[in-house]
């Protein structure tokens, strides 16, 4: 058996097949990524399937609809598959699960319902998260589909972490710090602490891609991150603005400025690709060598050191460091500039280990006389979603055993 981890969004899936060995989750067989999937796109299919890429072109019928036939592409694939493990559950990442969803969840009606409300706090992700999994109830109708969600691994923070300086009948309707890229927090903590005893201390973790956050954990758990009430908040990422003094919004306002206006500025217009004027992408921006190209990438350094500095000082103190993300993973310069400006607290960085570092597997590029462990850990949200349905799939079957009704929403 197998948990099928997904991860939908408006232009493309990513999926990935995770084995089940005595109840334990085990890393990918199958990895997968699904592109062109917009209205009138032309999905294109590229997996790897233990160890050996390939790829096809999937045609779209005339009653059909790109979405539809990437996934019937995927199930086609799976079912396929020499030896691939028969599918238990589909999990599905889902961006917000707002104050009320602090764990995973098997979907219901119901929950799809509450989920949707969250729509305008996560505009670039929880739309297609949900149609994701609409689709896939299409799709794969005797499949159990579970959300596990990116907010939940913030559910530990401290109310004065979370708790925005507004009167407090907004706070009862939700408007507060969530926090996100919790499925990739919990991964990388989970990786930390399998190597080393600091990461059961305090700990800053950086996932830094297209989109970009920190997050601070003491014994494990979040204290703090930087993103906060929606996705848009704490650092400058790829087409995201990242902190902006609420002044500006209400100038815009002044100047005549629409709703969607500032939407699609915020999301889609700022970030490396507003400040550079070229890409969101850091790696084309290292090569385009432009002064306006180097500018954007020292704004987005900036902010990775400010921001760190302020989750020490939470902590009172660091024991490790650890990069993820796309560019976290992959951008020695970006780590080697980061440390460099943190060395006040004790970090010494082993410069041969930071350009050794692959981005394949955890590696410390920590100096042997540094105070604070450095490490780079290539994230893998997809088996944290995979393990959260796994345990809640095991917890239902023994509820079951026990004669008791298995609890499928958090709403009951």
């Amino acid at each position: 058996m197998a948990i099928l981890a997904v991860n939908a969004g408006s232009s493309s899936l990513k999926f990935s097949l995770h084995p089940l060995q005595d109840g334990q989750v085990q890393p990918f067989v199958l990895s997968g990524n699904i592109q062109g999937l917009e209205p009138h796109g032309t999905p294109e299919m590229s997996w790897t399937y233990l160890g050996k890429k390939h790829a096809e072109a999937l045609v779209v019928s005339a009653d059909s609809s790109p979405f539809a036939t990437a996934l019937q592409g995927v199930r086609a694939l799976v079912q396929r598959l020499e030896a691939a493990p028969d599918i238990q559950a589909v999990a599905h990442r889902v961006v917000h699960g707002g104050g009320v969803f602090t764990e995973s969840v098997l979907v219901t009606p119901e929950i799809l319902d509450k989920l949707a409300s969250f729509n305008s706090l996560a505009p670039l992700h929880q739309p297609h998260n949900l149609e994701g999994i609409r689709q896939f109830q299409a799709a794969f109708p005797e499949l159990p589909q579970i959300a596990c969600f990116d907010t939940a691994f913030h559910a530990s923070m401290p109310e004065v972490d979370y708790a925005f300086a507004l009167p407090r009948s907004l706070q009862d309707q939700g408007v507060r710090r969530y926090g996100f890229h919790g499925l990739s927090y919990q991964y990388i903590m989970s990786v930390l602490q399998e190597h080393t005893i600091r990461g059961r201390g305090r700990v800053v973790m950086a996932h830094l891609g297209n989109g970009a956050s920190l997050c601070a954990a003491l014994a494990g758990s979040s204290v703090a991150t930087t993103m906060g009430f929606s996705a848009l908040d704490g650092l400058m990422m790829g087409t995201r603005s990242g902190a902006l003094d609420a002044g500006v919004l209400l100038y815009l306002l002044e100047q005549g400025w629409t709703h969607a206006q500032m939407e699609k500025l915020l999301y889609k217009q700022s970030g490396l690709l507003g400040v550079s004027g070229i890409s969101a992408d850091m790696r084309k921006l290292r090569a385009d060598g432009s002064e306006n190209a180097q500018r954007a990438i020292d704004q987005f350094t900036h902010r990775v050191i400010r921001e760190t500095g302020a989750l020490v000082a939470c902590l009172g103190g660091l024991d490790a460091l650890a990069f993820s993300g796309g560019i976290g993973e992959n951008d020695a310069v970006l780590r080697a500039q980061v440390c460099e400006r943190l060395a006040w607290l004790g970090i010494r960085m082993d410069a041969q280990r930071n350009q050794e570092a692959s981005g394949k597997q955890a590696y410390a590029i920590h100096a042997p006389d540094s105070s604070v462990e450095i490490w780079v850990i290539p994230t893998d949200e997809g088996r944290v979603a995979a393990r959260e349905a796994a345990a809640l799939l095991a917890r239902q079957g023994k509820a079951m055993a026990q004669g008791q009704a298995p609890a499928t929403s958090a709403l009951a």
